[in-house]
């Protein structure tokens, strides 16, 4: 008896230990890499289907659309495989390792255009090599989500890890920003189609080479005890009963719904409504610090609520004001207060950043606590898909309006399409992150009850680990 006790008294040191800096640069460097691929998808994909491979923007807005069906397929079935690995690297560190080659090769295929094809043909090809970037992202990114969760239960310590992912993805979201035009213009020598080509190639092996840093330097550390196969119903079923978690899938639906439709408005912004294409990339310039800063700051505001949801509520409160003050200036009668308030949207943004991921390794214990059912990969496919449901409401409904308000490449717009852009940039996402900070408001797992349902599930592990109580969670009062 007393060697189970020493034995299980070191499992519950291990997983409450903090893991070493470089580890936590490494994971924070896998979000980093993810951006390689993601954002330049977001950015930038929607511009290049519409203004240099000849896709009309219905077909645009339709496979955004189209397209949330196969999400809501593949993430729940990846979450759950990822849930049941088993390898001597762990349960999500295995796909970290092989699936970001794949995803890169595919990336490549999505930024090949074929302007010359008839219009089938390019929707054909658009509808098939997006469909599979988006499998093959989702194989590296909802195992990447969930290591976080993996690597420590200390809740301050999962808040620096999620603080390096934050910053290491501002960083590089930056970057791409800054670099990106500039790039495919060096690249492309006045053809664009190979301009994209190349900065794909050149972003994919980024995001590969991020990954394996990431797998070589985690480790997994929360032990899962082994059990019968959960059935899908049961999952379910656990996670409705999961309030908090469910508090934070409407917010990364919101998240993906104002962060995706914003990044494909942006360079139509600069390119129609300021008329410079060239000003996205000095725009992006005047936020990568604030962006880097905002983000470095969670843990401090974090310290002052005690509670992640109130602190992304406070962020996306400050940053849905500062968007919406935007729309009253602009590049060349107002530059002064318009790259001011931009400047603070994204400072706050990066702050908002890292609370709405580091809110999700909570909820997974929580509704063990509630449930006795740990699914993590499970539930962080379902924040993925929320978050991808709102990238293709965003980034759908954008093209769609665009398109029945007579948007026509690369000409002069008229001034419905203007105002809809500058609304998209401006007062829509402002509005948007206001009614986020609201949602988040009614987060109720703070620092202190946190605490207490980790001792009780490290305990009630020690008593019986074979235990799945059908309905706990009646023991702890939680904190208003």
């Amino acid at each position: 008896m007393k060697t189970e006790t020493i034995a299980y008294d070191d499992v519950v040191k291990k997983e409450n230990s903090t893991p070493s800096l470089t580890s936590i640069i490494a994971y924070g460097l896998g979000d980093g890499g993810n951006n390689f691929s993601w954002m330049f998808v977001g950015n930038f994909l929607m511009i290049f289907y519409t203004d240099v491979f000849g896709i009309s923007m219905a077909a645009v807005s339709i496979l955004m659309f189209v397209s949330r069906f196969w999400d809501a397929i593949n993430d729940p079935i990846i979450g759950t495989l990822s849930d049941k690995t088993r390898t001597r690297w762990g349960r999500y560190r295995p796909w970290i390792l092989i699936a970001p080659t794949v995803t890169a090769i595919v990336l490549l295929l999505t930024f090949w255009a074929h302007p010359d094809w008839s219009d089938t043909s390019k929707i054909v090809y658009m509808s098939v090599t997006y469909c599979i970037l988006v499998l093959a992202y989702t194989c590296v990114n909802i195992p990447y989500g969930t290591l976080g969760g993996a690597m420590t239960q200390n809740i301050d310590a999962r808040a620096r890890i999620n603080t390096s992912r934050s910053v290491c993805a501002m960083i590089c979201i930056g970057i791409i920003n800054v670099v990106t035009i500039p790039l495919i213009n060096k690249l492309g020598a006045d053809d664009p189609k190979q301009g994209y080509l190349l900065t794909a190639l050149i972003y994919g092996l980024i995001f590969v080479g991020c990954h394996m840093f990431c797998f070589a330097k985690t480790r997994e550390v929360v032990e899962i005890p082994k059990k019968a196969s959960i059935p899908l119903k049961t999952n379910l079923r656990a996670v409705l009963k999961n309030r908090p978690y469910l508090l934070a899938l409407a917010a990364q639906l919101l998240f993906g719904l104002i962060l995706y439709g914003r990044s494909a408005d942006q360079v139509y912004y600069f390119k129609y409504v300021e008329g410079d294409e060239s000003l996205f990339t000095f725009f992006a310039i005047t936020i990568i610090l604030p962006s880097i800063v905002g983000a470095s700051l969670f843990p401090l505001v974090f310290r002052w609520t005690k509670n992640k949801g109130w602190t992304g509520a406070v962020f996306s409160l400050l940053m849905g004001l500062s968007m919406c003050m935007i729309y009253f200036f602009d590049h060349h009668t107002s530059p002064v207060p318009f790259y001011t308030f931009c400047i603070l949207a994204q400072f706050f943004f990066s702050g908002f950043n890292t609370a709405i991921y580091a809110i999700i390794p909570d909820c997974v214990e929580y509704g063990e606590w509630k449930t006795g059912i740990r699914n993590d990969g499970f539930q962080y496919s379902f924040v993925s898909l929320g978050n991808k449901v709102g990238m293709a409401i965003g980034t759908g409904a954008l093209a769609l309006v665009l398109g029945a308000a007579g948007y026509v490449p690369n000409e002069v717009q008229n001034p419905t399409v203007i105002a809809i852009i500058k609304w998209s940039f401006t007062i829509i996402p402002g509005a948007l992150w206001v009614l986020t900070a609201g949602v988040l408001m009614f987060y109720n797992i703070n620092k202190k009850n946190y605490n207490k349902i980790i001792t009780e599930l490290h305990q009630r592990e020690a008593d019986d680990p074979d235990m799945i109580p059908s309905e706990s969670g009646e023991s702890i009062a939680f904190d208003k």
